[in-house]
């Protein structure tokens, strides 16, 4: 595959992603990952889509910026930050193998558990964001996405459309800036990263933009059951290639 060819599944991979993160709050990174994955390998594209993820949810966030809900931030940071240091950390000294089937599981249980967890949740309590804040940000440190996890407790608080896309992006994009902390300091962060996902930055905007338009016109529920499949697909391609 030409350099050209890949640029291409580049661009079109993330400018999908972007829009349907921009639409639901989640899913794009379970989109852009394995295009990652396949054309840069496991080690740089979780780092690659953390630098891309920094971009888009900063993008989201200025998109829904007076509806951001900052409590609800701040408590989802106190456990978000030790923990995303500490996954970042195993993530540079994990085996590739051991990884891949991590991510591989993490895709498919996380689908599962969204859909149990649906309308059965019990109305979340400010308090209770530190610890799924810990939880899924070491998650997201060592398997490069956790949105879809987060998704149903964000809206248990009662978070809907642009308060529940702009402070669950708020959220996210403070736990990135932590992860690349972490991967810096265990050599995972290189300058090719970096450029690739700086790079890809514009394209997560122009997604971001199409899908604030499309938000009020288009069902969820759709762009969710897309997701899912996707999540699940990929994350069985993950566990038969490990």
């Amino acid at each position: 595959m030409t350099e050209l060819w890949i640029w291409v599944i580049l661009v079109i991979s993330t400018l999908v992603a972007a829009t349907l993160s921009a639409v639901t709050g989640f899913g794009g990174a379970a989109i852009l990952l394995p295009v990652l994955m396949l054309m840069f390998g496991v080690r740089d594209a979780v780092p690659i889509l953390t630098v891309a993820q920094l971009i888009g949810n900063g993008s989201r966030v200025w998109f829904n910026r007076k509806e951001i809900q900052y409590p609800v931030v701040n408590w989802f940071l106190i456990g978000a930050i030790p923990a995303a240091l500490l996954g970042g950390f195993l993530f540079t000294s994990a085996p590739l193998s051991a990884l891949t089937r991590l991510l591989g599981v993490s895709l498919i249980v996380i689908v599962v558990f969204r859909h149990l967890a649906s309308g059965n949740l019990p109305a979340m309590r400010l308090r209770w964001f530190a610890p799924l804040g810990g939880v899924s940000s070491f998650l997201s440190a060592i398997i490069g996405t956790a949105g879809p996890l987060v998704a149903p407790f964000f809206l248990a608080f009662g978070l809907v459309k642009g308060a529940y896309i702009g402070t669950e992006a708020l959220s996210a994009l403070l736990m990135h800036a932590t992860k690349l902390v972490a991967y810096g300091g265990g050599d995972a962060l290189s300058m090719q990263s970096i450029t690739t996902g700086i790079m890809l930055g514009p394209i997560l905007i122009v997604g971001t933009m199409l899908g604030k338009r499309l938000v009020d016109r288009v069902s969820e529920k759709v762009f969710s059951k897309l997701i899912d499949v996707a999540m699940i697909v990929v994350g069985a391609m993950f566990l038969i290639r490990s």
